[in-house]
């Protein structure tokens, strides 16, 4: 099976420009881009096709271009959205240029054949005179207004700003100056991208780049969505992203544990370790495997407070002071009932003659058990079970 072949087969084309591209592709190196806009200072789920499309090309021995969006993060792609996007300064922009540059390092190795770009660096000495003569004069606007990411905008209440309908100009812009620099053919991006491609082939075309000698390509990979449609890596909480300050190892490989199998299939479980392996290091991910195994009742020692709450985020939290535990200790009856498992002392005892407390995921053996410093799982923190899934936090103050 050839490279392109692979591609569909593991489901990673949805559309392409032209029915001979596995047979272009077959016939050498070529040099492909994706565009990513820094709207944020870290990458999040959504842009994983992308990342991990590019990745693979590099290990067919293709050359990939990451274009991060300097230029076009200024504007925000209409593509999808619904509303016009909050602009960004130019200080926030580079801030969030640099910080995305760093996280592709994990996946692109760029001292090896793979480029990052950024489109500012070829866009951001335009005059407006220049841009549109130079380059709005090779854009019909009734072909611009057929464009799905237009047309669903303009019938909208929010409607399109000229700023958003610009946007389509300047990515198309970035692939004629990628094919003139680079010799770039292919663009690659999310279905929801095929519009601007298309674009950038059409303005690479009438501006006399794309010849038969130097033929250009596209073609999109299908969105991570749910199966109502939504897009994944979306929580109530907010986006899961790639920066472990942001979604920690932990949170970011239960994402993909607790996602529902009928949103992506019978291999995410497969996937889950990769993904977190790819995105957060090896550490990273024996830290989650950890963490899981915890919250499903291994022991726990040697955390931080940081993880432990990230763990039992949503669980109750009892607070005690360090003259609780020096001594004799907090006898392990009170302890239940400062932590809110056990209604009383009576319901207490019972609950340990039965084995059913636990401290730090151990069993409590005796009613006479107390809790002194040595039983701190973390810097300020103990964890408490009742039964199976009961759990509550003490901390100290």
């Amino acid at each position: 099976m050839d490279f392109y072949a692979e591609l569909e087969a593991r489901g990673l084309v949805h559309q392409a420009t032209d029915p001979g591209l596995g047979a272009w592709l077959a016939g050498g190196s070529r040099t492909l881009y994706a565009g990513f806009d820094p709207t944020a200072d870290s990458l999040h789920v959504g842009h994983m096709m992308g990342l991990i499309t590019l990745r693979r090309f590099q290990k067919a021995g293709h050359k990939p271009v990451a274009v991060v969006g300097g230029a076009t993060g200024m504007i925000g792609d209409p593509s999808g959205k619904n509303a016009e996007r909050n602009l960004l300064d130019k200080a926030a922009l580079e801030h969030n240029v640099a910080c995305i540059a760093k996280q592709m390092e994990r996946f692109l190795d760029f001292e090896s054949g793979a480029v990052l770009a950024n489109n500012f660096d070829w866009t951001g000495g335009w005059t407006y005179l220049e841009f549109l003569r130079d380059i709005g004069k090779f854009f019909p606007v009734n072909v611009m207004l057929q464009k799905d990411s237009v047309k669903s905008r303009l019938g909208s209440d929010a409607g399109l700003s000229y700023t958003e309908f610009s946007y389509m100009l300047l990515q198309a812009y970035d692939f004629v100056h990628l094919a003139r620099e680079h010799g770039c053919q292919l663009q690659a991006g999310g279905s929801d991208q095929w519009g601007n491609i298309t674009t950038g082939i059409d303005l690479a075309r009438r501006m006399g780049v794309s010849s038969e000698k130097l033929p250009l390509f596209g073609f999109t990979w299908p969105l991570l969505t749910k199966s109502d449609g939504s897009k994944m890596g979306k929580t109530e909480s907010g986006a899961i992203w790639l920066d472990a300050e942001r979604t920690s190892p932990y949170q970011f490989f239960q994402y993909w544990v607790n996602v529902d199998d009928a949103d992506v299939g019978g291999c995410l479980r497969t996937l889950t370790e990769e993904l977190t392996r790819l995105v957060h290091g090896a550490e990273g991910l024996t830290s989650a495997q950890r963490a899981t195994e915890i919250f499903f009742g291994a022991e726990i020692d040697g955390l931080d407070d940081k993880t432990l709450g990230q763990i039992f985020a949503d669980v109750p939290t009892g607070e005690l002071s360090r003259a609780q535990l020096d001594g004799a200790g907090l006898p392990v009856v009170d302890a239940l009932v400062a932590a809110g498992l056990a209604k009383s002392k009576g319901e207490a005892r019972r609950t340990v003659e039965q084995g059913g407390a636990y401290v730090n995921n151990r069993r409590v053996e005796g009613l006479d058990r107390t809790l002194t410093a040595a039983n701190l799982a973390s810097e300020t923190v103990i964890v408490l079970r009742s039964g199976r899934k009961k759990y509550a936090l003490l901390r100290l103050v």
